[in-house]
């Protein structure tokens, strides 16, 4: 029987946008000013997400202690909100669409691991939020998936295929609870 061998892993084929120096200068401008609860001013995290290539729409508000790996894959409507304590794992295309909550700690990983091959091959997938979704406090969202418009995932979901619209989805894995009705 195969078994997994790391020592054969190789991430060669995956290129993550950029050039070393860029990656490594957003690696410390994130660590101290965009995942920091010292320096809360959101004017200021979202120019410099915009400086390295973040597409960022008008009234977005990003909270403290939000870890973004790559903002040049990260794309987010007009008036949405990045809550406390996200991780955007954007090893691809993030696209957050218009007045989408993402809650406290949720976690956004477009990479896993192909659990078949000896060498744990890594696997990435973009993850699209369409508008008016909210996504309750630690939930998580797979690699691959889209959130229909106005859908609900709610707190401490796993969220692994898509999510149809004005659906009220919870549970690990997420399952389709009732319509959101909105008056």
């Amino acid at each position: 029987m195969q078994q997994t061998d790391l020592s054969i892993y190789n991430n060669h084929p995956y290129q993550p946008g950029g050039n070393a120096f860029k990656r490594l200068l957003w690696y410390y401008v994130n660590a101290f000013i965009i995942n920091t609860a010292w320096l809360p001013f959101n004017s200021l995290k979202i120019g410099l997400l915009k400086l390295f290539g973040a597409q960022i729409g008008s009234g977005v508000i990003i909270k403290p202690r939000v870890n973004i790996k790559y903002p040049w894959h990260l794309r987010i409507g007009n008036y949405s909100w990045i809550g406390e304590g996200v991780w955007i794992d954007n090893l691809t295309t993030v696209t957050i669409g218009n007045n989408v909550c993402l809650s406290q700690g949720v976690m956004l990983q477009t990479g896993s691991h192909n659990y078949k091959k000896p060498a744990f091959d890594l696997i990435i997938g973009p993850i699209i939020i369409e508008d008016g979704v909210w996504v309750g406090c630690r939930a998580i969202i797979n690699k691959g998936v889209t959130l229909g418009s106005h859908a609900i995932l709610g707190s401490g979901s796993v969220a692994n295929k898509a999510l149809e619209p004005y659906g009220i989805y919870q549970g690990n894995p997420a399952i389709k609870i009732r319509d959101r009705i909105m008056q």
